[in-house]
């Protein structure tokens, strides 16, 4: 049997486009894809749970994981810090998983320089006034806050260039449907395929090149 090498999947778009609803359903649909859980110095929202949301912390422990190297990468958003635990990530990839990344551009920067193989899918809102509506939905977010969160949203958008895949979220189900296929596709590639691709046949020897 060929034996595939797990890879990180980097899934980024601006707040408010979709991206946590797709990984958490992607992850509950492809089979061997595990979720890695960001670290943050923001407070739950209601119905969050540290360990499986976020990794909640204060600023301090947090500027003391990023002090000693501790995380694969990290940025700060909106006034609050968040960032990839290294330990968790290696330990979730040697265990032979594909692990999704819920991250914001800068992190997918990092990521792109630091670990090799990893696939970057970014996620679009159909357009900037439905972000806003869905932001608003949300009802955490003031109007300083809402302005600032559009702000950024271009500023990501500019950058969704740099990824290997666009996913437009203007059916959430499509979008998870698009997300699920790129992932199959991209474990289907003979670059992840350690070994030989096609194994000889039972009492047939490899023909070489004299």
């Amino acid at each position: 049997m060929t034996k595939r090498e797990g890879f990180v999947v980097v899934l980024s778009g601006p707040s408010g486009a979709g991206k946590s609803t797709i990984a958490q359903a992607v992850v509950s649909r492809v089979p061997g894809l595990v979720f890695s859980v960001s670290a943050t110095t923001r407070p739950p929202r209601p119905g969050e749970v540290h360990g499986r949301d976020y990794l909640f912390c204060t600023p301090e422990a947090f500027a003391r994981m990023v002090d000693a190297g501790e995380l694969t990468e990290w940025t700060s958003y909106c006034g609050h810090s968040y960032g990839t635990p290294g330990d968790e990530l290696a330990r979730l990839l040697a265990q032979g998983n594909d692990v999704v990344l819920d991250i914001d551009t800068n992190g997918a920067g990092q990521v792109r320089r630091k670990v090799t193989g990893a696939v970057l899918v970014f996620v679009v809102p159909p357009s900037l006034l439905d972000l806003e509506r869905r932001i608003r939905a949300r009802g955490c977010a003031s109007d300083d806050e809402l302005t600032t969160r559009l702000t950024q949203a271009r500023i990501e958008l500019a950058a969704a260039r740099n990824y290997d895949y666009a996913v437009v979220n203007d059916d959430v189900a499509q979008a998870i449907e698009a997300v699920a296929s790129i992932i199959r596709a991209e474990r289907c590639r003979t670059a992840r395929l350690a070994g030989d691709l096609v194994p000889a046949a039972e009492g047939t020897e490899t023909v070489g090149h004299s």
